[in-house]
C-alpha cells in the first residue's frame, strides 16, 4: 500500500494529459502525451543520458561543497554572536538574489563549462545548510549543555559530543533542500555555461522538440529524487537508534 498509493496520482495525471491530447483540447505543440515522452527518453537516450551524467554530478559537487562550508560556517556562526550579526545577513541576502540574474556574471568570473555550473549550484544550494544547522546548534536541550558543564567537558567536547549530533536532524533536513536546489542551480547554470541537461532543454527548445524538454525535465526530477531519498537513507541510518524523526523517513 506504500508504494501503491503515490502511483494513483501519476496514473490519473497520464490519463488526463491522454485526455487533453486525444480530444484535441491541447494543442501538439504545447503538451506532449506520455507515450511521446517516453518515445523521446527511447530515441534520445544517448544524449539525455549524457546530459544527466554531466548535470548529477555538477549538482553533487556542489551539494558536498554546501555540506562542508555551510556546516562549517553555521558552527562559526553558533560560537560567536558578533559573528553571526556581521555574516548571517549576506547568507540571508545570497538566498534572495535571483540565481539568474548573476549567472552571466558567473560565466565572467568562471568562464564556459562545469566550474560556473558549479559555483551557480553552489550559490542556490548553501544558505538552507547555514541556516538548517545553526538552528539545530542552537536549539541544543540547555539541561545537557549545562551538565556537560557541570563534567568541565571543554567546548570542542561540547560541540562534537552534545552540539553536533543534537543538530544531525536540522543538517540532514537542510541538506534534503539543498539536494534538490542543487539541482535547479545546475540547470540555470548549464542554461547559461552550456553542458548538461539544461543545455539539451534549450537545444530542444530551439528545436521545438517539447517531448524532449519534458524528457529532460522528466530526467531532472527523477535526479533531484534520487538525492533526496539517498539523504532520507542517510538520515536513517544516523538516527535511527535516538531520534523520533527517522523512523517515518
Amino acid at each position: 500500500m506504500r508504494f501503491i498509493l503515490p502511483l494513483i496520482p501519476l496514473v490519473a495525471i497520464i490519463v488526463l494529459l491522454e485526455a487533453l491530447r486525444s480530444f484535441g483540447i491541447v494543442p501538439a505543440y504545447l503538451l506532449p502525451t506520455p507515450g511521446e515522452v517516453f518515445l523521446s527518453l527511447r530515441d534520445d537516450r544517448a544524449e539525455l543520458l549524457e546530459g544527466l551524467f554531466s548535470t548529477a554530478t555538477s549538482s553533487l559537487i556542489a551539494l558536498v561543497l554546501s555540506g562542508l562550508v555551510g556546516v562549517t560556517v553555521a558552527v562559526l556562526l553558533s560560537l560567536s554572536a558578533v559573528l553571526k550579526k556581521m555574516i548571517y545577513p549576506y547568507a540571508v541576502f545570497f538566498q534572495t538574489v535571483p540565481i539568474i540574474a548573476i549567472a552571466p556574471l558567473l560565466v565572467i568570473w568562471f568562464g564556459f563549462g562545469r566550474p560556473t555550473v558549479i559555483a551557480s549550484a553552489f550559490i542556490v544550494s548553501i544558505f538552507p545548510v547555514i541556516a538548517s544547522t545553526l538552528l539545530g546548534l542552537e536549539s541544543t536541550d540547555p539541561s545537557l549543555v549545562d551538565l556537560f558543564r557541570l563534567y568541565r567537558a571543554s567546548a570542542w567536547a561540547r560541540l562534537w559530543k552534545l552540539r553536533l549530533p543534537f543538530a544531525l536532524p536540522q543538517i540532514f533536513s537542510g541538506l534534503r533542500i539543498a539536494g534538490g536546489l542543487a539541482v535547479i542551480g545546475a540547470i540555470v547554470g548549464e542554461f547559461i555555461a552550456g553542458g548538461g541537461l539544461g543545455s539539451v532543454v534549450d537545444a530542444a527548445r530551439t528545436q521545438q522538440r517539447i517531448d524532449k524538454v519534458f524528457g529532460a525535465v522528466l530526467l531532472s526530477a527523477v535526479l533531484g529524487l534520487v538525492i533526496v531519498m539517498v539523504l532520507n537513507a542517510a538520515s536513517r541510518w544516523s538516527l535511527r537508534h535516538w531520534h523520533a524523526s527517522a523512523r517515518d523517513l
